[in-house]
């Protein structure tokens, strides 16, 4: 099959070009210029780019990752294509490890599913898992249940490893409270990536931790410390250390566009990682009430989910195509950092930039077709066209 536009990011750049898929690999194999080769789909000057990668998800259209439930999995998969999305990590609450561990085995049974027969698991492709917790800080913990916070334990972060078939890619923690870096290090022995997260750590405590083999930072601005000239903390760190990666939630209710444009003027083109942080009340009516780790929390009318008892801001329903389209034209972030932070970066944070995040001859076919307006037209993954 061979795909065309005016308008391909190859190489960092808009090309005119033709993709040409592999019916049996799902894999490009090669890319042509435009015009040349008879087209099975030519989508004019609509734009094509990577499929987008969200790395931090918790769930939408009424499930949950803690849910353990195959049906609602499925359904989410089968759905967030529709945002361009073609990759992502089920990403957990804080609970008990029964409940974790019966998550973390139902996202395993299924990513095993979609892997032995695609099609019997259409939509987006589970890349791994993102286990946000239990090791976080009650004083930063945010929507998460305060009663399952824990101090981390590397014996029991390898029972969750295990549970999870190891296909556990990112573990947030508050780094302060793991003694020695004891845990920092047991993840990266097992080619995790530690994130500060949810964490009261100073910025002293940041950078040791960077130094100890932590690689990420967990939605920066939310869930640490506010940044203060004298006192620069867990965002201070994030924005001076370049070739540490960093989450950001593009929803403009998390963080102002400002700090949005700060954060992607300090990090660059190559380590600033959009994602979603998205709940079960995505893609439900305003109004609706769900759980979030056993707290209650509200849909609101602007996309925002907050805990019904506070009022606090609890998580997000960014939709990954709306996120790009809020980097480009509310933060002021160039096209270039914008569908890197979206499909490049979050590959190469979790080491699959080798099949993952670009269009390249030998890479798998995961493609997002956009209109002028950002809204997507259609997606491709590994060659299926699933909307």
């Amino acid at each position: 099959m061979i795909l065309q536009s005016t308008r391909v990011y190859i190489i960092n750049d808009w090309l005119p070009a033709q993709v040409a898929i592999s019916a049996s690999s799902g894999r490009i194999e090669g890319i042509h210029p435009y015009g040349t080769k008879p087209v099975d789909m030519d989508f004019n000057d609509l734009r094509i780019v990577p499929g987008f990668i969200d790395v931090h998800t918790h769930g939408a259209y009424g499930f949950d990752t803690n849910d353990g439930d195959k049906a609602g999995l499925r359904r989410w998969l089968q759905n967030i294509v529709s945002e361009g999305v073609t990759g992502l990590l089920p990403t957990t609450v804080t609970q008990s490890e029964e409940v974790l561990t019966r998550a973390l085995r139902n996202v395993a049974e299924v990513a095993r599913a979609q892997e032995k027969e695609p099609d019997s698991v259409p939509g987006a492709r589970i890349l791994g898992i993102h286990l946000e917790g239990p090791y976080l800080d009650k004083a930063h913990k945010g929507a998460q249940p305060e009663a399952y916070c824990e101090v981390p334990d590397p014996a029991q972060c390898r029972r969750y490893w295990d549970a999870s078939d190891r296909r556990i890619r990112i573990v947030t923690l508050a780094i302060e409270h793991d003694k020695d870096y004891r845990l920092t290090r047991s993840l990266n022995e097992m080619g995790i990536v530690p994130s500060l997260g949810h964490s009261s750590a100073s910025y002293e405590q940041a950078v040791m931790a960077f130094a100890n083999g932590a690689r990420s930072v967990t939605h920066v601005y939310n869930g640490m410390a506010p940044f203060h000239h004298r006192d620069p903390g867990i965002v201070g760190a994030s924005l001076r250390f370049h070739n540490v990666y960093g989450e950001i939630i593009c929803d403009g209710l998390h963080s102002d566009w400002a700090a949005v444009h700060a954060f992607f003027a300090c990090k660059g083109t190559d380590c600033g990682v959009m994602v979603s942080d998205s709940m079960r009340v995505k893609g439900l009516p305003a109004g609706t009430r769900a759980l979030f780790g056993g707290n209650r929390i509200e849909l609101y009318e602007d996309g925002s989910a907050h805990l019904v008892d506070s009022g606090k801001l609890a998580g997000s329903t960014l939709k990954m195509h709306e996120g790009l389209r809020n980097l480009v034209e509310k933060a002021g972030v160039p096209w270039q950092t914008a569908i890197n932070s979206c499909t490049i970066n979050p590959a190469r944070l979790i080491g699959m930039e080798d099949r993952k995040g670009s269009i390249r001859t030998g890479k798998d076919a995961d493609l997002a077709v956009l209109r002028d307006d950002y809204s997507v037209a259609a997606t491709f993954v590994c060659g299926r066209q699933y909307y």
